[in-house]
């Protein structure tokens, strides 16, 4: 198993904490760069054409691609322990949860979509920045309101690890980087707290992998 990874990368940082979760290690870690623009070069989009990180490329060659795509796959074929609940319901809830990190907020955010805003509309420093305070302060509204409820348990549904844990916590990474604080968000910080206790999650940190500044 390869996986295509930049330590900066939120999506890849999901992957991590799920390959952390299920016990599984890489054959082989490779970096694409997305501040010098690896994604870009010919020989990545050959892998995958969106010159999007992560890619999970099997021993049989199948690539696999985004990251709930990759989480779930994960989940699939390495079913303990499990990252979605086994009651209907509470499945559609923790990947709704998840959706609104990775599908809703995330995506607006990301290198490709900042550097557009900066080139094409000539947007400042300062204006891109606020454009990500923006996204993500609306995020940490709505997840604060799904998240006081009693479905709510130890983490964002009920007292077991999901998808929508996972997901929380490259939200709260991404905040960081956009100095957001968590503080008024005192449900999503509690569960954020509790989950940087666990070990698979602490590991896949940011900043603990190779190239990583020592902040941000």
């Amino acid at each position: 198993m390869k996986l295509f990874s930049f330590w900066r990368s939120l999506a890849t940082f999901r992957v991590r904490i799920a390959l952390n979760l299920k016990g599984i290690a890489p054959d082989e870690i490779v970096e694409i760069n997305l501040v010098k623009g690896d994604q870009r070069g010919d020989a990545f989009r050959k892998v995958n054409p969106m010159m999007a990180i992560p890619a999970l490329v099997e021993d049989d060659g199948t690539v696999l691609f985004e990251s709930l795509a990759i989480l779930e796959y994960l989940d699939e074929t390495h079913p303990n322990p499990p990252l979605l609940p086994k009651e209907p319901k509470a499945r559609a809830r923790a990947r709704a949860l998840a959706q609104i990190c990775a599908c809703d907020t995330h995506p607006l955010i990301v290198p490709r979509v900042r550097e557009f805003l900066a080139d094409e509309y000539k947007i400042d420093e300062a204006g891109v920045l606020n454009w990500g305070h923006h996204w993500h302060t609306q995020s940490l509204v709505a997840l604060e309101a799904h998240l006081n409820s009693p479905q709510t348990g130890r983490y964002c549904q009920g007292d077991q690890v999901t998808v929508a844990d996972i997901c929380l916590a490259g939200q709260a990474v991404g905040a960081s980087y956009f100095k957001r604080d968590l503080a008024p968000y005192p449900t999503v910080k509690r569960i954020v707290d509790e989950l940087f206790t666990i070990d698979a999650f602490v590991r896949a940190h940011p900043l603990k992998q190779p190239g990583a500044p020592q902040s941000v």
